[in-house]
């Protein structure tokens, strides 16, 4: 088994343990991809000098690019920062720093769900053979002697804290973790290829992650429980007005002409397939009979 311990801010670190979050987005100023670890590995929190230890970490989720106001609205607080002007200062600050272009910033954004915040007393020293000029992380196996101790050290912990938290034993296989709602929001947005399933828009401040069977329903936060939409195609197919069968057709109601008197520009949609599906077959949406 693959971990990844990461480099990171202790005021970071402090903010998401006060605030107990279900998912956190672990962002890099930079607009680049991370490739370390597969979905449900392990990705540690290490803080800086001289807090020289392991105090957390979460399970790796996706990694993907956005753009600041997109990684605010999708995660707000579990970006490690209490508004999006401190979350933009921050980076401008990394960017500066590293002689990185300003404008419309694009971050990374490496997105970890069920996170873990060790109390002080309960932090894992850094590795041995840690490099102090590592600016980022560093990635650690089970195979060698010292990921292995330093595994066990995690999941003795991780297990201490999910029975602290729910008085339940903590399960320590590698399986699959339950989604937040903005990794289901990413991941969705990723899996369509970024464009409205029904029209394929583009524009991404418009687009919105919309729930096959709601959540309020049992509805999972999975990628085959969502369809990426245009927000007013949201709006229509949350209240019944558009439903999709289980080709892909789109049935646009007669509810919404008789409703509102209109729809003209909606019913051109009534038996037309998805115009975007993910490329990927297990990510199709499940949907409802």
């Amino acid at each position: 088994m693959k971990m990844y311990v990461g480099v990171t801010d202790k005021n970071w670190f402090e903010l998401l343990k006060s605030e107990q979050c279900d998912e956190v987005n672990f962002w890099t100023p930079g607009a680049r991809n991370f490739k370390a670890l597969q979905p449900n590995e392990l990705f540690l929190f290490k803080l800086h000098k001289p807090d020289d230890y392991i105090v957390g970490g979460g399970y790796f989720v996706r990694s993907t690019v956005l753009p600041t106001y997109m990684a605010w609205e999708t995660f707000g607080i579990k970006n490690g920062t209490r508004s999006l002007a401190e979350l933009n200062n921050r980076i401008a600050k990394y960017r500066s720093r590293n002689n990185i272009a300003d404008g419309n910033p694009q971050i990374g954004c490496i997105i970890l769900t069920e996170p873990f915040f060790l109390e002080r007393s309960e932090w894992i020293p850094a590795p041995e053979n840690w490099n102090y000029s590592i600016v980022q992380g560093k990635t650690y196996t089970t195979d060698e002697p010292i990921g292995q101790r330093m595994y066990q050290e995690v999941i003795n912990r991780v297990s201490a804290y999910y029975s602290l938290l729910s008085g339940q034993r903590y399960s320590t296989g590698v399986t699959k973790h339950r989604l937040g709602q903005g990794a289901f929001r990413v991941l969705v947005t990723d899996a369509y290829q970024r464009r409205c399933a029904i029209t394929g828009e583009r524009t991404l401040p418009v687009l919105q992650a919309a729930h096959i069977k709601p959540y309020s329903q049992n509805g999972e936060h999975a990628v085959t429980n969502g369809l990426l939409l245009r927000s007013d195609l949201h709006t229509l197919y949350d209240e019944g007005y558009i439903t999709i069968d289980t080709d892909y057709r789109l049935d646009v109601s007669k509810r919404l002409h008789e409703d509102y008197g209109n729809g003209r520009d909606y019913y051109k949609y009534h038996g037309q397939k998805l115009l975007i599906l993910p490329e990927r077959e297990e990510e199709r949406p499940a949907v409802m009979k």
